[in-house]
Parts: C-alpha cells; structure tokens; sequence
C-alpha cells in the first residue's frame, strides 16, 4: 500500500510539473492559439490577445475563420490542410484580421496534436507578427528604389522598368520614349529663395509630372533637379510614336512652366526637356538616356524652356568629339602639335613680331584647326598642358631669334586661356620659363580674353600687374566683343588692344562697324595704350585702319599663318 502511494505521488508531481512548463511556454511572447479537434478555439495566451485586439471570452469557443483575412484563395487552406492532415505540420506567412478589421501579417506554425490511437485531438498554433519587419523591410526598400524627397522611383528602379519596357517593345513591336527634364536655373532659384522652398518646388514638379502621363508610365527623380518619364507603348508606327510623345513633352513643358509658389512668393521655373525614342531592338538603357540627355542639352542651347529630339547627327557630332579628346590628350606626346607664326607690322609694314598660332597636324585627320580642337581641350581640361606646352616653346623661339640681329627685336603673342590664366602659379610658371630660356620678357606678349575677368576682377588685376612686374606686355584681344571691355579698359594693366577680325571685316561694309571700329582706336589713343587690327584682308581695310590711326596690323593682306622655316624664310 505504501508503495503505491509513492507511485501516486511521483505521478501526481510529474504531472505538476508538466503543467507548469507547458503554463509557463504557453505564457510565450509569441501568439498561442489551441482548437479541438473540430477547430473551436479552447484557449489563448496573452500575446494573442494583444496582437488580435480579442479577449478571451469574445474568442473563446469561436472559430479562427472569424479572424480570415479573405486574402487567400480557397487552394491556399486546401494545402494547408492536406499537410496538417497527412504530415501533421503545417508553417508559413498568412494573412490575419485583428478585431478593428486591420489585415497584418504574421508567420504561423500549426501542429496537430494526437493520442495514442493516433487521432487528432487538438490543433497548436503559434503566431509571430510580422508587421513591424515588413514595415521595416519596406522602408528599406523605399531607400534603395525610391527618392525620399519626392517619392518618386529613383535611378535604379527607372532602370530595372526602363529594361522590362524595352524587352516589352521588342516582343510587341511597339515604340516608347525616354524624356529627360532638367529645372533651368535651379541652382540659382534654390540659393536665392532657400532649400525649403526648392524642395517644395521638387515635390511640385513631381506631382506634375506624374497628372501629365498616363499610369503606365513611369516618373522617376534621377537627383537634384533632374527628372526622367518613361512613356511606354506609345504607338507601333514610329511618326506616329514621335508625334504623341512631342504632345506629352509639350504638356510637361507648359505645366512645369507655370507658377509656383512657396511662404507667399510666386517661384518661376520652366524645363528644358531631351527626348530619346526607342524601338527595343536596337538600343540599350544607358544608350537611350545618354540620347536624352544630350538632346536636353540641345534645349539648354536652343535658350530653354523648350524640347528637343535626340537626333543621331548630333550623336555622330558626340562620337567624333570624343574621339578627337581621345587623340588630342596624345598628341603633345606624338609631336602632333605645331606653332605657326603669322606677322604682325607696324604703319611702314616693318615687322614688329608675329603672332603663335597652334595646329594639330594629325596623322589621319590631317590639318586640325584651333576653332574644332581649342573648345575640345578647353571643356577636358587639356587646355592646361596645351597652354604650358604652347608657351614654353614660344619662349625656345625667342631665346633663338635673340641669336640673330634680323630677329632679337621682334616679339611673340601668345594666347592664354581663362583656364590658364585662373589656376593660381600661372605668373610662376612664366617667370620660371622665361628664366629657364634665357629670353628677354620684352619680347614676350600675353594676350588675354575678357573672360579672364569675369569670375574674380581684383585678382586678375593682381595678377596682371605681377605679370607686367616681371617686364611681359599684356594685350587684350577680341576687344570690342565683350560687354564688360569700356568699364574696366581703365582699371586694366594692359598695353595693347587688340581689334576683332569680325569688325575689321566690315568696316567697308557697314557703318556700325567702322564707327566701332574707330572709338576703339580712339579710346587706346586716350588710354595711351597701343593698338593692333587683326583679320586684314583688304588695302581697302588698311586704308581706314591708316585713316584713323591704327598703329599696327596682322592679316592675310600681310601673310598667313607659317611653319617656323617658312615664316623665316619671309622674313628675309
């Protein structure tokens, strides 16, 4: 007898401690639900109150279809069920339905419990809401594929449609359009009214953007102030295609042309706007956005506000541009590049100097003139070691004609590039090659543009005095072509000015340019400064220059621009 009620008792406390384990992991953070075997729901932990919104006597002895969310179709139970019934296990995402009829997602694992027969007699399932991750993992993707100021998809989501787009108009045989907008003067309206008022401006614009096309279609903010639309399926015939995207491009332009307005200012802005038609069969992505992109330029040039068509002329204009780049950045090292030397004389024609005159001689393309290469080197830069190149081997020519008694006294013009001009041991640089080659800075004159003005006046003015410390003449070329050359002539260490070769051109035509013509004359005279008419051609145009007092001269009249042996040769 006491033998079984020690067994008694050993079973009695197993049991205790069963339950309170099964108390204590039912008491779980995750949501606990048990249904008998009919799927009446007969106990609920506190989690599945708190994430269901239920208590448990408005949940107790209900089934869990009260809680569907009518997300999932009727073959979604239907394999859920065939596992719980043959594997006894079923896990995964569904959809559920709090009691404020919020949808959530949660991760269930549902275990069907049995007896020893092997019969069913209760359902487990455990719940872990997923609605905190999902809202996370949204946020993350809305930061890899969505601008966070305008919402719009960014440049990696525009290029992952732009490519199923062009797969779509291969397949449908059907022609869309890339549009790429650029704010005209953005910068300058965000600097000038704040960032707030800018960024409003951008959330207007993408707001506009998207009442101008249709849903298909696709806005996106590549950054800044730079938007793309992607219009899909426009048409299968491509006039057809190229005239419904200009109407779309036109209503973008008057709609983001019109007023904006921020703390009770009115904000003016309008697009410039490059449009790219695609077929899907012959272009990639990146190809058909660099189309656009250069026909937005083309709008920028055009003056603004305007649309412009990618058109493969000014493709073949871009390629040969880049290939010229390519080979220019060889061609000091190539020997590629020539001075050229064309004179300069006096009011008796005596020579007085010549001016350097570069060429690239280049071995496929031949004669390169400095009007296609110069622009070329001056937007990449090249301008720098063009110019030092240029100008250290002027110098090597005047230490030359020092030797000679017919040529020590002539002088070289050398032109100098705003660029080089800007970067700040330029007047080092000259003072080291002078040095360096012995030359007399007598002998050396510097022409400058009136674009070296224009970013910082005082430190041009600073710079051209050390220049004229070290004993070089300063020459203003192109004078009469810019607007700021009378209101700062007196403030200028200069020696010379040196006339356009376009007024020259037309001094025997036109009245306007002679009567130029002469006041620049006359304002060196009163200025005491020499000046020199470039681009004669005529001894009609010498004859006037003469007639009212110019003092020196350069021209074809005089002689063209010459190889070194050449230009020698003449000399003698």
């Amino acid at each position: 007898m006491e033998l079984t009620n020690t067994n008694t008792m050993q079973v009695s406390t197993e049991i205790d401690e069963g339950l309170r384990i099964s108390a204590v992991a039912f008491e779980t953070s995750d949501a606990v639900m048990v249904t008998d075997a009919d799927g009446n729901i007969i106990r609920v932990n506190q989690a599945f109150l708190d994430a269901t919104g239920y208590s448990s006597h408005e949940i107790i002895g209900k089934n869990p279809r009260v809680m569907s969310s009518e997300k999932h179709d009727k073959s979604f139970y239907n394999e859920m069920w065939r596992q719980l019934l043959q594997v006894g296990f079923w896990s995964g995402e569904i959809f559920g339905k709090r009691k404020n009829g919020e949808i959530y997602p949660k991760f269930a694992k549902i275990t069907a419990v049995k007896d020893k027969h092997q019969r069913v007699t209760h359902y487990v399932a455990v719940y872990n809401d997923l609605s905190e991750r999902k809202r996370s993992e949204a946020e993350i993707r809305n930061l890899a594929f969505y601008d966070a100021l305008t919402k719009l998809p960014n440049r990696h989501l525009f290029v992952d449609r732009f490519s199923a787009a062009l797969a779509g108009a291969f397949r449908l045989n059907s022609y869309g359009a890339a549009m790429l907008i650029d704010l005209d003067r953005f910068k300058i309206l965000n600097d000038t009214v704040g960032h707030e008022c800018g960024d409003l401006l951008l959330i207007e614009v993408a707001s506009r953007l998207r009442a101008c096309v249709r849903e298909m279609d696709t806005v996106a903010r590549l950054g800044a102030d730079e938007f793309i639309v992607l219009i899909e399926n426009a048409s299968d015939d491509q006039d057809d295609a190229s005239r419904k995207v200009g109407l779309v491009a036109e209503k973008i332009r008057g709609s983001l042309a019109l007023p904006y307005h921020c703390k009770g200012q009115q904000l003016l802005s309008s697009p410039s706007i490059g449009v790219s038609l695609y077929g899907g069969n012959e272009k990639s992505v990146d190809v058909i956005i660099h189309q656009a992109e250069m026909a937005m330029y083309q709008a920028k040039d055009a003056g603004r506000n305007t649309i412009r068509f990618f058109d493969p002329v000014m493709q073949n204009k871009v390629a040969l541009h880049a290939s010229m780049e390519h080979d220019l950045r060889n061609a000091i090292a190539q020997r590629q590049l020539h001075l050229y030397y064309q004179i300069q004389v006096d009011k008796n024609h005596q020579p007085t100097g010549a001016e350097c005159l570069l060429r690239w001689i280049h071995p496929v393309r031949g004669l390169v003139l400095p009007n296609i290469f110069i622009p070329i080197a001056e937007e990449s830069n090249l301008i720098l070691d063009i110019g030092h190149w240029v100008l250290d081997n002027s110098c090597k020519q005047l230490a030359l004609w020092a030797r000679h008694e017919q040529t020590r006294r002539l002088t070289l013009a050398v032109n100098v590039s705003a660029k080089q001009f800007a970067i700040p041991d330029f007047v080092d640089n000259v003072a080291r090659i002078l040095k360096e080659h012995e030359v007399d800075p007598a002998r050396l004159k510097l022409e400058l543009t009136e674009s070296v003005m224009l970013e910082n006046m005082a430190a041009t003015i600073d710079k051209m005095h050390a220049l004229k410390a070290l004993g070089v003449s300063l020459s203003m070329d192109d004078f009469g072509i810019g607007y700021s050359s009378l209101s700062y002539l007196k403030r200028l260490p200069l020696d010379q000015l040196k006339i356009d070769q376009g007024f020259i051109q037309g001094i025997t035509m036109d009245g306007s340019d002679a009567m130029l013509v002469q006041t620049i004359i006359d304002l060196a005279t009163n200025f005491r400064l020499n000046v020199i008419a470039e681009g004669v051609e005529t001894e009609a145009q010498l004859t006037f220059l003469k007639h009212h007092d110019c003092m020196a001269f350069q021209g074809f009249l005089f002689g063209e621009a010459l190889p070194i042996h050449e230009f020698e040769l003449r000399l003698c």
